[in-house]
């Protein structure tokens, strides 16, 4: 499956698998964006991202966090 950044939620589930010792709350956007365009299954433009699409999914991961 290739990860677009519409696919918020699946990107949050990837990076918490990824980095299990990362607090996502505490995470930089530059950080953020380097881990989501390094996942495997991204296949998006790196430059479509913006501030309101690395929010949503830090949000997501936070959430999934508390699962």
């Amino acid at each position: 499956m290739a990860l677009k950044w519409t696919d918020s939620l699946e990107i949050a589930i990837q990076l918490d698998e990824a980095h299990p010792d990362v607090d996502p709350q505490l995470i930089r956007f530059t950080d953020l964006h380097t881990w989501v365009t390094g996942l495997d299954e991204f296949d998006d433009d790196p430059q479509k991202s913006n501030e309101k699409i690395l929010e949503a999914i830090q949000m997501l991961w936070m959430e999934e966090r508390e699962e």
